[in-house]
């Protein structure tokens, strides 16, 4: 009995320690002074991390210019390096060899990437987009087919608000591998019709009616100077392009507004809009005298 208790105690356990070597109030002090070690630098840690992470994300406060979710981003970003590497510090005061831990943990990475190609796709268009910031919260834009008001911008995808205010949301790698149209980034914009009047119009009174009905509204801007020509002489009327610039906030009502306004204003003036019509000729179906 003596015997296989002393071979028990005598069988290595862990680091080079045997069972006998853990029974001892030495091996067990400083196991217990390693555990305070370990608490003392995780509780640093999370502090330094969500310091460093609130220190990260102010800078944006302070700045209107610069973009919040940028900085949000590089916030978290932060935050975890500093609770990985002290974890990578935890280890290491119990003796555990780290540089064979990041060696599994890369592995690991390796083989989880693979398996999330698709995923990991939307997170690199995500940083692209936080990045570059082609397009940002509150933006009006069309893009992969979709148009709406943005609302949220993350590493996995972008979420848009439709104009009917349903819920779209589009994976980052579309959106990135996509032509996006950005309705908001210039203040103002040009509003764009087509008139057509008849041919037995007169033309310069049409032009007059066209030009004073718009500029009348004072979403109108007169510089730069509005356009209104005559562009095609189709075949059942004449077409005046008309091109005026407005603050990008008024466009829809404003370009929608002046195509009843202008009808309207034609109306009162006794200027003809012409719709298509169709004559049918029908031969003489009368018999031949014999």
């Amino acid at each position: 009995m003596n015997e296989e208790l002393d071979s028990l105690l005598s069988t290595e356990i862990w680091n080079g320690k045997t069972l006998g070597d853990l029974l001892t109030l030495d091996f067990l002090a400083g196991l217990a002074g390693n555990v305070l070690a370990a608490l003392l630098i995780l509780f640093l840690g999370f502090t330094l991390a969500g310091w460093a992470k609130r220190r990260i994300t102010n800078i944006s406060e302070r700045y209107e210019q610069l973009d919040d979710t940028l900085f949000e981003f590089l916030g978290s970003i932060l935050r975890y390096a500093v609770i990985a590497f002290s974890f990578l510090f935890v280890l290491n005061t119990f003796g555990v060899q780290t540089t064979s831990v990041v060696a599994v943990i890369g592995a690991a990475g390796l083989a989880i990437g693979l398996a999330l190609q698709g995923t990991l796709s939307n997170v690199a268009a995500g940083v692209m987009i936080i990045f570059f910031r082609p397009i940002k919260n509150g933006d009006f834009v069309e893009v992969a087919g979709q148009m709406g008001t943005v609302k949220n911008i993350n590493l996995n995808f972008t979420e848009l608000a439709s104009l009917t205010n349903s819920q779209i949301i589009i994976p980052n790698s579309e959106v990135w591998g996509n032509t996006i149209t950005n309705y908001s980034i210039y203040p103002t914009r040009r509003a764009e019709w087509t008139f057509g009047v008849s041919y037995d119009a007169d033309l310069k009174q049409a032009e007059t009616i066209i030009r004073d009905t718009i500029m009348a509204d004072a979403r109108a801007h007169a510089e730069p100077e509005p356009f209104i020509q005559v562009s095609n002489l189709g075949d059942f009327s004449v077409d005046f392009l008309v091109r005026v610039w407005c603050d990008s906030g008024d466009y829809f009502a404003f370009t929608n507004d002046m195509k009843r306004k202008v009808k309207e204003a034609l109306d009162a003036g006794g200027v003809d809009i012409p719709f298509p019509t169709r004559t049918l000729l029908q031969p003489d179906m009368g018999k031949a005298e014999s």
